[in-house]
């Protein structure tokens, strides 16, 4: 456990000490959604007294624990000092129904809004969010945090343009190394890796159903939940993820449904991936690229590299997002524009 994680869980016990219940409306005048999923809803807001615009959080009583509230709350606070990573604003309190903070707001929606279907974005945008993000990213990892949910809906605009983008929504961040239940579901944002816990998963005795963040099961205390294989929480997650992130903003597609082998995109991939692991190398020291899984044609051959560091079917053989930064500033499609 690092000196952050320490901190961390020290921060969230004082806060608890100090969480006031208030009316938001005594305090805040409600403007519009910004924007609401699993966790709950945000909601842009105008300080009455201070006159400042911001996002107020609600995450509902019901399925959210208050130490999940409180971790998410604090982590944003405290160390989401980087520009590319969303700030909250030391303001927390709680309702009867609900735990609110204030985070600064993105007034310019999230990335996927701006990502075409089929087209993706130019690549000297997608250059600028990748520089942003992987520094963000590896100013987490530093700090002995991981994100785990890397993905277009939780990286934040701060202009029309992406010149400024920012990373938010921490309810999935948890310490390097510590120990969670491993999940998989249908989506190549979940890591090869993660399709043992199909295998694996056992019923429970009855338990109370609570997620591994502790939050309580939308589905009622009445349900049991499932034993799952405990594996450790690695920044490989965060690299595979932001490698499907780069595809899904160039190409505006991805690169298969799910990361398994029976998936026959994925499998492409990953004989293409073994084959360039273990071909000898040219007589300049480069890899030659006779074949190319056909998700990937279009891309330069540094492109393909940079997929293959962070796409690495062994988590343990990933580049991390730190590494990325040698990638950028050369094409990456074979029809490119890196000049904006």
């Amino acid at each position: 456990m690092t000196t952050a994680t320490r901190l961390l869980d020290e921060l969230c016990h004082l806060t608890a000490q100090s969480l006031t219940s208030l009316d938001p409306s005594d305090h805040f005048q409600v403007i519009k959604l910004l924007g609401e999923g699993s966790y709950g809803k945000v909601m842009l807001a105008m300080h009455k007294k201070r006159g400042t615009p911001m996002a107020l959080k609600f995450f509902p009583r019901d399925s959210t624990s208050l130490l999940s509230f409180l971790r998410e709350y604090n982590l944003s606070l405290a160390y989401c000092t980087h520009p590319s990573l969303t700030s909250a604003l030391g303001i927390a309190f709680s309702t009867p129904t609900h735990y609110v903070f204030a985070q600064q707001p993105s007034l310019y929606g999230d990335l996927y809004d701006v990502i075409v279907p089929e087209v993706g974005l130019e690549e000297s945008c997608v250059q600028r969010v990748v520089s942003q993000i992987s520094g963000a990213l590896s100013h987490l990892h530093t700090l002995g945090f991981v994100h785990r949910d890397v993905k277009p809906e939780n990286i934040f605009l701060c202009d029309r343009d992406c010149r400024w983008v920012k990373l938010g929504d921490f309810g999935m961040v948890k310490a390097a190394g510590t120990r969670v239940p491993c999940v998989w579901y249908s989506s190549p944002y979940c890591t090869p890796e993660a399709e043992i816990a199909r295998e694996k998963e056992l019923n429970d005795s009855g338990s109370p159903s609570v997620d591994e963040n502790g939050n309580k099961s939308k589905e009622g205390s009445q349900k049991t939940t499932k034993k799952r294989l405990l594996v450790s929480v690695e920044v490989s997650t965060d690299s595979w993820a932001l490698g499907i992130l780069i595809y899904a903003m160039l190409m505006g597609s991805l690169p298969w449904s799910e990361s398994v082998l029976d998936n026959v995109a994925y499998e492409r991939y990953f004989r293409w991936s073994e084959r360039m692991q273990t071909e000898d190398s040219g007589s300049d020291g480069l890899k030659e690229f006779y074949y190319v899984a056909p998700q990937f044609t279009a891309f330069t051959p540094l492109a393909c590299s940079l997929f293959q560091a962070l796409l690495h079917p062994k988590p343990n053989l990933r580049a991390t997002p730190g590494e990325v930064a040698a990638y950028l500033g050369g094409a990456w499609l074979l029809t490119s524009d890196i000049s904006g």
